[in-house]
């Protein structure tokens, strides 16, 4: 079975740099007022403030595709969600679809008119064929067929934003919540979850781990 691409954005990691932000547009060099990925603050300058990576999720069962008339946006094998510029009509179904905002539409023309949809391509480029002129014109530099990960994660320096197989990257991030001893609180874990005893594993695992780990101290916050 095809591994599944997904993204994951640790908001205890993440710290509002947006060096995902520079990245992505350094690397595909999108046209200017398009931004594939964005940092979202929330509570911003107030206790309990959270910062997150946003972009195309790439869903399963995709909003986007679902609604486009055209059929112009499709599955890798891989689950990565791209598209074909080729086919798109600029009718911005696909941006009042996506639940994260993902779809953008360079405005071309003097009276605004809305081109063709541009959106993160996990670094996997389009239908064209791989690391090609056309391709990279089109959609950006497809890291995926040159072996690397998508830029965005690649240069995250808290590594906050993961990206990969969705199972491998979901246990690196099970495997930092078990150490914390909780899971992300802005959007009311403790309210819903509540806070389940630790295994004696956890309870070694927190009296073993670096007393100055300040990013996995889940006391630097107030409660």
């Amino acid at each position: 079975m095809a591994a599944r691409m997904k993204f994951i954005c640790d908001t205890e990691r993440c710290i509002d740099c947006n060096g995902c932000v520079t990245a992505c547009k350094s690397e595909h060099e999108t046209p200017w007022g398009v931004n594939r990925r964005r940092v979202v603050t929330i509570n911003d300058g107030v206790p309990g403030e959270r910062s997150i990576s946003v972009a195309c999720m790439h869903c399963t069962d995709a909003p986007c595709l679902a609604v486009c008339p055209t059929n112009c946006i499709y599955h890798t094998e891989d689950g990565i969600v791209l598209h074909s510029k080729d086919q798109c009509i600029g009718c911005g179904y696909c941006y009042y679809a996506c639940p994260f905002g993902a779809p953008q539409f360079p405005e071309t023309g003097m009276f605004n008119h809305r081109g063709k949809m541009d959106k993160c391509t996990f670094c996997a480029g389009g239908p064209e064929a791989d690391t090609s002129e056309a391709e990279f014109k089109k959609y950006g530099r497809n890291r995926i067929a040159e072996g690397k990960l998508p830029a965005c994660a690649e240069q995250c320096a808290t590594k906050a934003l993961l990206a990969g197989d969705a199972d491998v990257i979901a246990d690196i991030y099970r495997q930092r919540v078990e150490i914390r001893g909780y899971g992300p609180e802005l959007w009311g874990w403790k309210i819903a979850y509540g806070r389940k005893q630790r295994t004696e594993a956890t309870k070694v695992r927190r009296e073993n781990q670096d007393t100055g780990d300040v990013q996995n101290n889940p006391r630097r916050f107030p409660t």
